[in-house]
């Protein structure tokens, strides 16, 4: 692939810092949900660190279902005792990243674009990636009656949700692959990639304003709900098909103050992901409980039982494939190289996956030691 001239991988950076936050009410940098998680505190339960409260941030998209379970079977309330676990929403990464570097929240589900610019834009010292969570439950949806192959994708209109979010960096770095030519600011190419929320790229699609979309789940069955055929899933792009979706990431800052409030929420996390292997019927419903708590409306079971099919859950953060994504958005031009040495901190991961029998998790060179 060509050199990517050094003025637009600055422009890339630039715009990628640039990008507004989106949130799902205007409350701050994420919306809080109605229900009260304070009456989940069990009678004489002890607070963490001294902690009134750990607040935690996560998507509502079924990519982040570890957070959404975790958060409906109270599970992480029962694991910090009488420190309070408080909750934001987000729909997009920027905001959650500025979330998370104001202090507005403590610990994050995100993906791995959004967890690779902050920490690049800090130097390295604004967050930490301390565990897993999720891989796969992206596709390709398209339009059937304009799109019947990979190579009649060229020439057409691409929703991905946002300039240099994670989806929007796979679908550069595979349309690349196929020798198309794409700026990477504009969209405009071979292909025209449309950046689209992801709230109303199914509209778009009905609409005929996009012809198809690389989406995550559960937009993706959305698409598919409408009349969209899956494509392509980005899984079988990957060694095992198997790449990180959705990571853990903590605030530097309180990961060294309060080391065992970051342990009673990877606990947690590793607990949810053991329950919702075990009971995936179970963990669907539990997790579209929560999608309808926090947005007021559940999915239908045409859109739910296929996005839920196509996530595996895990508390292997995948750190290789995250430098390889690392590696697309730099191809792409929209991330000037980085240097991701100490972008993780597995260590307390790999305790408590030691107590639960599990083997460690690896870092890929990419650790903090």
């Amino acid at each position: 692939m060509p050199a990517i001239r050094s003025k637009l991988v600055r422009r890339g950076v630039a715009a990628l810092a640039a990008l507004p936050l989106l949130t799902l009410a205007a409350c701050g940098y994420g919306s809080h949900a109605k229900n009260d998680d304070t009456a989940k505190i069990a009678s004489g339960a002890k607070k963490i660190d001294g902690l009134d409260t750990v607040k935690i941030g996560y998507f509502g998209n079924l990519t982040h279902a570890t957070a959404l379970v975790g958060r409906q079977r109270g599970i992480f309330q029962k694991e910090l005792g009488a420190t309070k676990a408080d909750y934001a929403t987000f729909n997009a990464g920027p905001s959650e990243i500025e979330a998370l570097n104001s202090g507005s929240i403590d610990i994050g589900w995100i993906g791995p674009s959004p967890a690779i610019n902050g920490y690049t834009k800090s130097n390295g010292k604004s967050l930490r990636i301390i565990g897993g969570s999720a891989s796969g439950g992206v596709k390709l949806v398209v339009n059937a009656k304009k799109i019947t192959s990979l190579k009649d994708v060229k020439g057409k209109k691409i929703a991905t949700p946002q300039l240099g979010n994670t989806q929007d960096v796979a679908f550069l770095n595979w349309a690349a692959e196929q020798g198309w030519k794409i700026d990477p600011q504009s969209g405009k190419g071979d292909v025209t990639v449309v950046r689209s929320d992801n709230k109303v790229t199914p509209d778009a699609f009905k609409a005929g304003s996009v012809d198809g979309a690389w989406v995550p789940e559960p937009t993706a069955s959305k698409l598919v709900a409408e009349g969209g055929k899956v494509l392509l899933d980005e899984s079988s792009l990957w060694p095992d098909k198997k790449f990180v979706i959705t990571n853990i990431i903590v605030r530097q800052a309180f990961l060294k103050e309060h080391p065992k409030a970051v342990e009673a929420v990877l606990k947690a996390s590793v607990e949810t992901n053991k329950w919702i292997n075990a009971n995936p019927g179970q963990a669907k419903a539990a997790a579209n409980k929560q999608l309808a708590d926090d947005s007021g409306k559940a999915l239908p079971a045409k859109v739910l039982d296929p996005a839920w099919k196509s996530i595996q859950f895990t508390d292997d953060p995948l750190a290789a494939t995250l430098n390889t994504e690392a590696q697309h958005a730099v191809k792409a031009g929209l991330l000037a190289k980085p240097d991701l040495k100490g972008i993780y901190d597995l260590t307390i991961l790999d305790k408590v996956l030691k107590a639960e029998g599990a083997s460690p998790v690896d870092a890929a060179g990419l650790g903090t030691s």
